[in-house]
């Protein structure tokens, strides 16, 4: 998942204006951490990219690693699909607590890297001035490795928790998802779960200085969605201009598009996240902030936090011309016009209903309107007392007193599935970072050494709490 938030909470911290920062507790190394370094190195190592058959290596060897550990036969399942796999591994509970299992989450596909482009070989995992180098080294394999030792050291140390948890491991985060849809469907026996707790996005935000200031927790996604809006004419010869055009009737609905803006929306979760980051950011925004999560009606907290394209993504729905084509021959008027929208629709808002509104806006029934690929819709997770009760509890034991905030994702992540079919999901990871080193699907991809214990006590921590 591209971690956008890390960039947004960077521009504050470049700006100097964050006001609370939480020094780390000392920290230990944790057990089964030289084996999720082990994993990490083991998969860095795979270049499991879209179309090379190699996610099928990766998840050989976790369910080798697994085996290796104890994990019965038949609780892993290898399951392949279409031309990459998925993999699915439960530890069993006694059933004390009556509950269903807890879902955990990540996968095992990353975006190709081309190691004649970086500093070092992207598919080897090096150690080098406090980080971790490599492709996958925090997308997605970090959290596929921590995962996947913390349910080793849970089942080494005779721990059975009071319900089933059960890890899916994706093989298409990074494309079409198809693995992510067929476990929240037709593999929905193997990974129904009352929740799902996502290792790939959120997390905490280190500032230059390398002290935490803030921990999200995203907790819904906006729906991804895109359009093809076209315009069409007879067209001619360019020495004989006709009044119509395709170009500039096309030109004329993108102003209308570009002038307009979607009805402010808010929900318990974007007022949570107002209201817990404005301390941090202070000023005018975090005026703005904290008024907009009292009242989303107030116009200038509006105006003012729309005039941010950080903050804009989280007071309602918003559409953008991203790409056009258009004509066929300089000298010939255009026959046809095309604009690319890309929109990310606020939950409960719906694909259709934000087509019918561009359509209002631009007014013109002559243009042609195609929805590309097939959106899925999902609505937010409710803000759990007991899952962010025991994800502070889990941040707190190495960063007291951590702002804990609850954030709605622009992009998008395997959690998108899980909602979309009633499985309230939460996206976070262990990692704790700067902005200036998040180079997740870049060059040099990386993540600090000193944040893999941490993430092991953390996850060790919340499977535990939320399963006694």
């Amino acid at each position: 998942m591209k971690k956008i938030l890390t960039a947004i909470l960077g521009t504050v911290l470049a700006a100097g204006q964050l006001a609370t920062s939480v020094c780390a507790a000392p920290q230990e190394s944790q057990p089964f951490q030289d084996k999720a370094l082990e994993m990490l190195k083991t998969t860095v190592a795979i270049r499991s990219v879209e179309g090379s058959g190699l996610v099928k290596d990766v998840a050989e060897y976790v369910a080798g690693e697994f085996r290796k550990a104890g994990f019965p036969e038949q609780d892993i399942h290898l399951l392949p699909i279409g031309d990459t796999v998925a993999l699915v591994v439960r530890l069993r509970g006694d059933g004390r607590l009556g509950k269903k299992p807890i879902l955990l989450s990540a996968h095992m596909d990353v975006v190709d890297a081309l190691p004649e482009d970086w500093e070092r070989d992207p598919f080897t995992l090096i150690e080098e001035n406090g980080y971790y180098f490599g492709r996958g080294s925090s997308d997605n394999k970090f959290g596929l490795s921590v995962l996947s030792a913390t349910l080793m050291r849970l089942r080494a140390e005779g721990y059975v928790p009071g319900r089933d948890l059960v890890l899916a491991l994706s093989g298409d985060e990074e494309s079409l998802m198809a693995t992510t849809r067929a476990l929240a469907t037709t593999y929905r026996n193997l990974i129904d779960a009352e929740f799902a707790l996502v290792a790939d996005g959120g997390g905490g935000q280190l500032n230059e200085d390398g002290v935490a200031v803030s921990y999200t927790v995203d907790s819904a996604e906006k729906t991804y969605a895109t359009f093809e809006m076209k315009a069409t004419n007879p067209g001619g010869h360019s020495s004989l201009p006709r009044r119509d055009n395709a170009i500039k009737d096309l030109s004329d609905a993108l102003n209308r598009i570009f002038a307009f803006e979607f009805p402010v929306m808010s929900s318990e979760l974007t007022r949570a996240y107002f209201s817990r980051t404005a301390p941090l950011v202070g000023g005018e925004v975090g005026d703005a902030m904290e008024r907009f999560a009292e009242n989303p009606d107030d116009g200038e907290a509006v105006a003012l936090l729309r005039s941010r394209p950080e903050y804009v993504g989280s007071t309602g729905t918003t559409c953008v011309p991203t790409m056009l084509r258009g004509g066929h021959a300089e000298n010939a008027l255009p026959q046809s016009a095309v604009a690319t929208i890309n929109c990310r629709i606020f939950p409960g808002v719906g694909v259709q209903k934000t087509l019918e509104a561009l359509k209002q806006v631009v007014g013109n029934d002559a243009l042609e309107w195609t929805v590309l690929d097939e959106p899925l819709e999902s609505d937010a997770s409710p803000i759990r007392d007991d899952v962010f009760t025991a994800i502070t509890n889990g941040v707190h034991a190495s960063y007291p007193g951590l702002p804990i905030i609850p954030h709605m994702a622009s992009g998008a992540s395997d959690a998108l599935h899980f909602r979309a079919v009633g499985i309230p999901s939460y996206t976070f990871s262990g990692i704790f970072m700067k902005s200036s080193d998040e180079y997740a699907h870049g060059l040099n991809e990386r993540v600090p050494v000193a944040t893999l214990p941490v993430a092991m006590k953390m996850w060790h921590s919340i499977l535990t709490e939320l399963t006694q």
